[in-house]
């Protein structure tokens, strides 16, 4: 018990304040998505910009990556939710087309394989073709929800339990947690999305 303790106290220890922020603001960012609010974009921002630093120093070059491009994508995302809709009205939220998921799919392989063949030959990345696996599959989750696409919540609900089980390898506690909140998050906005869809489904038309 004793050896638990003092796990649990070096674990502590080893959490940087960069990690908290990027924790805590990437709860609020993911609760506000859930809710479809706006904010979610900013707040989202200041949460991948933590981890920008906190993938650096685990040596996850495919997760840092992925953190800058979050950044990018976030503004994206920001924009779309506001002037994406019809007549750059607000988005609604719209079910992802079978030609559009395919599409999707066939990119996340293709950035599988070159991304972990690179980081597997070419660096000292830990978990190459995992990390590279999981970044390709958030990069087309967080598109997906830039585009406010049902199913986003769904690939995140897949993407984050195999992110839990990285970052416990990794000795990353707070970030497990973190990602384990997210499997509920995303199971709340899941609901919460095709509620709404469902609502408004006759006057709504995918753009």
């Amino acid at each position: 018990m004793s050896d638990f303790y003092t796990s649990v106290a070096e674990a502590l220890q080893a959490m940087s304040l960069i990690e908290v922020i990027g924790v805590i603001t990437g709860i609020a960012g993911v609760w506000l998505a859930a809710r479809q609010h706006i904010w979610t974009w900013p707040v989202s921002i200041v949460s991948v910009t933590a981890y920008v630093f906190v993938f650096l120093d685990a040596r996850l070059y495919a997760d840092m990556g992925l953190s800058v491009f979050y950044i990018i994508s976030s503004v994206y995302g920001w924009y779309e939710w506001l002037y994406g809709g019809k007549g750059h009205t607000e988005r609604q939220v719209t079910k992802v087309s079978q030609r559009e998921l395919w599409v999707l799919i066939a990119l996340v392989v293709v950035f599988t394989g070159g991304l972990g063949y690179f980081l597997d030959n070419y660096t000292d990345a830990d978990l190459s073709y995992t990390d590279s696996a999981t970044t390709a599959v958030s990069l087309m989750a967080y598109w997906m929800m830039a585009r406010k696409r049902l199913e986003n919540w769904l690939v995140w609900l897949v993407v984050d339990v195999v992110y839990v089980g990285v970052y416990l390898y990794k000795e990353l506690y707070l970030t497990a947690f973190l990602y384990f909140v997210f499997l509920i998050l995303a199971t709340v906005g899941y609901l919460d999305w095709k509620r709404d869809l469902e609502k408004h489904a006759p006057a709504r038309v995918k753009v």
